[in-house]
């Protein structure tokens, strides 16, 4: 029997298995942060053998789109020109990674699996754990063979997984998790959004909260006991959310991998904020 969480993540050892059996597999390099949102040097300087760069703020975000967030989603029609440069084909397996807490990877996994790219998973532990169990690192770019992947969903507000709106967040009736720092909930600092609290009614589980200290998912007893903290369980409805988006991503695969199917509040915090008409709650 596969267990959800192996089907959202996969292991470094998994990994390694795979490629020396000679196993076809697509690796997408999605490193990604706040202070450096540009991961290509870092990835040009040492990535896994073969994997290509992904940029989460030029392939995985739509900043054309007005009103929706610092991190609007992409069309589904651009995803799939964006994966074929990528090298992404029918029915290879895709691995994405990043080096920071499993935002920028959490993102990718989201967006491909919204547009209906299947058999998409997490490198649990990132970068950090393909080290950690020996794997090899290429430098330099990567130039794969153009791939063939098709996508099923144009829009992925309305695409293959739970999406929110700003009006919905607003009289959600479940669990609603804010995924940012504690301090950014409570309304003490916000470094990037005009405004700083949080959507009322929101619960705090910072993205993090979810990962062990070496980068992995927590084990599953573990994160089940966090997620029921604050009453996401699969017994009511769940929802995320974040500054833009990203991090949210985490907290909705690693939901998945509870088996608990989560909503997404792409816009989040950044697109709530942006409407002075929007209740803000502090503290």
């Amino acid at each position: 029997m596969v267990s959800e969480r192996s089907q959202v993540f996969v292991t470094a050892a998994e990994l390694s298995r795979l490629i020396a059996a000679g196993e076809p597999v697509t690796l997408l390099d999605v490193r990604w942060t706040l202070a450096e949102p540009d991961g290509h040097e870092a990835y040009l300087g040492g990535h896994l053998p073969g994997a290509v760069y992904v940029s989460l703020d030029d392939e995985l975000s739509d900043h054309s789109v007005t009103g929706r967030g610092r991190h609007p989603l992409p069309s589904g029609r651009n995803v799939e020109a964006a994966a074929r440069r990528w090298g992404v084909r029918e029915g290879v397996p895709v691995v994405v990674y990043d080096d920071w807490n499993r935002a920028g990877s959490a993102r990718a996994w989201w967006v491909l699996t919204a547009a209906g790219v299947g058999d998409v998973r997490i490198l649990d532990g990132g970068l950090t754990a393909w080290t950690a169990v020996g794997g090899a690192l290429q430098q330099g770019p990567v130039t794969p063979v153009p791939g063939d992947v098709r996508v099923h969903h144009d829009d992925l507000y309305r695409g293959g997984r739970r999406v929110m709106t700003a009006d919905e967040a607003a009289s959600w009736g479940g669990v609603l998790v804010d995924a940012r720092a504690p301090e950014r909930f409570r309304g003490e600092v916000e470094p990037v959004d005009p405004v700083a609290g949080h959507i009322p009614g929101a619960v705090n589980i910072p993205s993090t909260r979810i990962l062990a200290a070496d980068g992995t998912l927590l084990p599953a007893p573990e994160l089940r006991a966090v997620l029921a903290e604050a009453g996401a369980t699969g017994d009511t409805e769940v929802g995320a959310y974040c500054g833009s988006g990203v991090t949210a991503a985490l907290a909705v695969a690693g939901l998945a991998a509870a088996g608990v199917d989560a909503t997404l509040f792409p816009g989040s915090w950044s697109e709530w904020a942006s409407d002075p008409t929007r209740q803000v709650v502090r503290g």
